[in-house]
């Protein structure tokens, strides 16, 4: 069993930049074709290069083995105080490890001392791993939203 690490992603750390680009585009091309993947890739442009401003704007999580990312968490905390999960992604051939659980747990705990009271997420329908990943953290569903392209 590996042992899950999680940081904040660095802003001028080149490595983090490009390796969140190539997770990013890995997490992109797994909602294509998967229930509500193309309406959440319409309204989610890709971050691509911007990762460096984005880790600025607000708190981008990256879980590694030594110097590779193998998962990134994105969150913010709004005025609300709810930390809204943005998106949350684990290489597939590190899953199963406990490093989705601990990006959610490494983003709870910051934004717990930062005052927020309630954490949200999203998972589309069918996504068994982030569904999961937010039950055991006891993230439940509050919501169910339809939709369907006329």
């Amino acid at each position: 069993m590996i042992d899950p690490t999680v940081r904040l992603a660095g802003p001028g750390n080149a490595d983090d930049l490009a390796q969140l680009e190539l997770l990013e585009t890995e997490a992109r091309e797994a909602l294509v074709g998967a229930r509500g993947g193309d309406r959440w890739l319409a309204e989610h442009p890709a971050i691509a290069e911007q990762w460096a401003s984005r880790c600025t704007d607000v708190d981008v999580f990256v879980a590694h083995i030594g110097e590779v990312v193998v998962g990134y968490l994105v969150a913010d905390v709004g005025t609300d105080h709810i930390l809204r999960i943005d998106q949350v992604w684990v290489t597939p051939q590190a899953r199963e490890n406990g490093f989705g659980d601990a990006l959610l747990e490494r983003s709870i705990d910051d934004a717990r001392g930062r005052g927020a009271v309630a954490v949200e997420g999203q998972a589309l329908p069918g996504d068994r791993h982030t569904k999961n990943l937010y039950e055991r953290a006891g993230i439940v569903a509050r919501l169910i939203t339809t939709f369907r392209w006329l």
